[in-house]
């Protein structure tokens, strides 16, 4: 198929301003010219454009465009989109001319759409917009044609050849910029010589249109780099030169070069976006994407490209509103260069944080968004970049080289910009180069951003999650405690696992962990929901099948949305017991210290939490000093395919494996399961050594209701604790024991109260009675006789509490061991 050309009736036929596509294939197909001022007025409105959108010259003329050119609408309701993708889903030219019409958009753009016409059928459009720079008032001119005219008028032969050569590409081209600006005051007979000579240069700088043709579709391809290389037009015309001055005929090669270049040119600009575009965004790891930036353009592209991004965006956070200004922070997370190792690493090191002045392209690009050219860095401005450098002269790697400042941006916010290099003797930056960056560093941004988003919500739902998990102390009484979570490693950071530990009376303590089936925020809300209500029942001291059937009223009036699994341990180190309760939870396994030997636990399963109306049975287990219990969520056992008891007898396996600490126990456990693979859930694990607490270090009384019975606690206290090696602790700890005991004989109801000692990592002491009111600080005057007790007993307790118990409360302070 041959090249198409432009041409324009003679004015002396009455229609200066008409042109025309000529094909010697498809015949003639109007072409809509229109150019757009500053204002986004209309200034010249072509014949053709009044054949393809119905306005009259004199409609148009001094109206804004976007109420003149139908770039949006509602799709007929008896018309689909085209199966293909060559239609918009929308009546209207589309959303990239609507914003190449307001100035947002700074590159050629095409596309192409189906619209209604006033008194015509529906229109197949193409189009095509060149933004226009300069002095003049045109800001931008548009191209139009009705594509239906170019398929009805394809011959037979064509058609056959459009099925099998589905790449073909049509070139509807101009003559050549001087003649095109000697007619082209025809054409727009309202500008000067020179205005239209100044417009064809910039359209033909930035490249024919160009359509594609496919076996069902026709698309217009965005205008491209123009129609050859400048090095490859130069050639070319030195040795046409050479066969005219020698009265040659033009070489063949040289006449199809012509040809061949403005094709190749054009695709050549499209399969580097299309590369560029297809080696970044593989990952949404914001460094991972750094990379893959800065590597996509070197050497293609530019020999050095150096990406700078806001302070913000490096550490995952927000930034204000508005453009960035001398102020902001810029950091330097990339450098790719083609020269030799090492030159730019000490000069302009990655990871180095400044500001950059008014006065430089840098901070002209980050605040107008827009690309800065720089054909060649003069030694006036390559100073003037290197005083912003302290100590280091980086005028011997940036003078003399072109350079092109392209911002990275995204939602119309500046994230960050490109500085690209050229070496000296390569060819400089050009406008279309400029064009070209821009559009790269558009689709850059976007890849970016995603990936800044996406580190920033990691940021927020790790933030959120290790809020939610409490950080267990890892020693409490009788047991030593270690715990790992690891979030789903493809479902988020965020999940519904978690685990807990509460300190109960008598040394006791609660070990939980539980499981809110699903993933995500909704999840760990329910999860905080749940682990909150189970730390305010563990401290009244419910037993562990009441507890969970509170739980689960309470899930209950929560709402129905959410089942979540629960394991509740009571460990009591001095009757050397656990006492236990399950809601469909996977169950603890507990390695024995005598042989080494794991078991899982046999307990009976229970429903969920959330269920409703199903009780729940809690049963002992005998347990030894130094036996080891493992509570899990089943996101450990659980793979894909596999049945679950694969997965226990792993777990009990390595829970068994000897290990130096309990870190080292729970780090076998993870390693070993974590790596069979199909793991999708989160894991919550959690390790307690059961110390036991042995009978000699645990002293009891029974006091009666009379207050002469706190003196026979101080002495009590007194003579235990010399008995203890404690002398140290003696006088404090019975002061604290006799005020505890006098509050106790003055408001228990009952006939006794209680008094315990505890040795073990430190010095317990518990009072219980029979009446449920937790004790509380009051404001104690001079001659006050009532309120000093607890006073005296929160400042020489290392820590004091109540808690309620089923027959009353305990009231409890400790003290810390003296070093042996």
């Amino acid at each position: 198929m041959d090249r198409g050309t432009e041409r324009e009736t003679p004015p002396g036929r009455g229609a200066g301003d008409d042109v025309v596509l000529e094909h010697t294939a498809t015949g003639r197909v109007p072409l809509a010219v229109i150019l757009v001022d500053r204002d986004g007025l209309v200034s010249h409105w072509s014949r053709g454009a009044r054949r393809l959108f119905g306005a009259t010259k004199e409609e148009a003329i001094g109206q804004p465009a976007l109420d003149l050119l139908p770039v949006s609408g509602a799709l007929p309701d008896d018309e689909e989109p085209s199966p293909y993708g060559g239609f918009t889903a929308y009546d209207g030219l589309g959303p990239d001319l609507e914003s190449s019409l307001d100035g947002r958009l700074s590159y050629p753009a095409a596309g192409r759409a189906r619209l209604t016409v006033p008194e015509r059928d529906r229109v197949d459009v193409l189009w095509w917009a060149y933004p226009l720079v300069g002095p003049g008032q045109e800001r931008l001119l548009v191209l139009a044609a009705d594509a239906g005219g170019l398929r009805q008028d394809l011959p037979e032969a064509d058609r056959a050849f459009e099925r099998i050569a589905p790449g073909f590409a049509l070139h509807t081209d101009f003559p050549g910029a001087d003649e095109l600006a000697r007619r082209l005051p025809e054409i727009l007979p309202s500008m000067s010589v020179g205005e239209s000579a100044r417009i064809v240069a910039q359209v033909l700088e930035l490249g024919y249109p160009v359509l594609e043709f496919s076996q069902n579709e026709r698309v217009p391809v965005t205008p491209d780099w123009g129609v050859a290389r400048r090095a490859e037009r130069k050639a070319r015309r030195e040795r046409a030169a050479l066969a005219a001055a020698e009265g040659l005929p033009l070489p063949q090669d040289v006449a199809d070069e012509g040809e061949d270049l403005e094709y190749a040119a054009v695709r050549e600009r499209l399969e580097f976006l299309n590369e560029v575009s297809g080696r970044i965004g593989t990952s949404l790891d914001l460094a991972q994407t750094i990379i893959e930036v800065s590597k996509a353009v070197v050497p293609k592209f530019t020999d050095v490209a150096g990406t700078y991004l806001r302070e913000q965006v490096v550490a995952g956070e927000g930034f204000p509103d508005g453009v960035p200004d001398t102020t902001t922070m810029w950091h330097r997370v990339a450098l790719e260069h083609t020269d030799e190792p090492g030159r730019w690493d000490d000069v302009v090191p990655v990871g180095e944080a400044m500001p950059f002045p008014a006065h430089t392209p840098f901070f002209q690009c980050m605040t107008s968004g827009e690309p800065v050219l720089v054909p060649r860095i003069s030694e006036q401005m390559g100073h003037m970049i290197a005083s912003q450098f302290e100590k280091r002269d980086i005028r011997p790697l940036i003078t003399g080289r072109s350079m092109l400042v392209v911002p990275l941006k995204a939602r119309n916010v500046v994230l960050g910009f490109m500085i690209l290099l050229r070496h000296p003797e390569r060819v400089e930056f050009n406008d279309m180069d400029r064009v070209t960056g821009a559009e790269l560093a558009a689709r850059a941004g976007l890849v970016l951003d995603n990936a800044r988003m996406y580190t920033y919500q990691e940021s927020v739902a790790e933030t959120l999650q290790d809020s939610m998990l409490p950080h267990i102390p890892p020693r409490m009484a009788g047991c030593d405690i270690a715990t790992r979570y690891l979030p789903g490693t493809l479902l988020g950071r965020v999940g519904g696992d978690w685990f807990d530990s509460v300190k109960l009376p008598g040394a006791r303590t609660a070990l939980v962990v539980g499981d809110v089936m699903g993933h995500g925020l909704n999840s760990a809300a329910m999860m905080g929901q749940l682990r909150t209500a189970v730390q305010t029942m563990a401290a009244m001291d419910l037993p562990p099948a009441q507890l969970l059937r509170n739980l689960d009223d309470l899930a209950q009036r929560l709402g129905d949305s959410y089942l979540a699994t629960c394991l509740y341990v009571v460990y009591d180190p001095i009757a050397s017991e656990l006492h236990i309760a399950n809601a469909g939870h996977i169950p603890p396994v507990i390695v024995r210290a005598g042989d080494g030997r794991s078991e899982l636990l046999d307990l009976p399963t229970g429903a969920p939490i959330g269920v409703g109306g199903v009780p729940f049975e809690a049963v002992r287990v005998r347990v030894a000093p130094g036996d080891r219990l493992v509570m899990c969520t089943d996101g450990l056992v659980e793979v894909r395919g596999e049945d679950i008891g694969v997965g226990l007898a792993a777990l009990s396996e390595s829970a068994a494996h000897p290990a130096a600490s309990m870190d080292d126990a729970c780090d076998t456990i993870i390693r070993t399961l974590n790596t069979r693979g199909g793991r999708k859930d989160d894991v919550a694990l959690l390790m307690a050594r059961l110390n036991g607490i042995e009978p000699d270090d645990v002293a009891e009384w029974r006091l009666s209701l009379d207050p002469v019975e706190a003196g026979r606690a101080r002495a009590a206290v007194r003579e235990q604790l010399h008995a203890w090696g404690l002398t140290q602790l003696a006088d404090n700890a019975a002061l604290l024991a006799g005020e505890l005991v006098t509050n106790a004989v003055r408001h228990s109801h009952g006939r006794r109260i209680a008094l315990r000692l505890i040795r073990g990592d430190t010095l317990l002491c518990e009072v219980d009675d029979d009446d449920p009111t937790l004790p509380s600080l009051l404001g104690a005057g001079p001659d006050d006789e009532f309120g000093r007790g607890l006073h005296l007993v929160g400042v020489l307790a290392r820590e004091w509490g109540a808690s309620r118990t089923t027959t009353g409360k305990t009231v409890w302070f400790e003290l810390t061991l003296p070093r042996r």
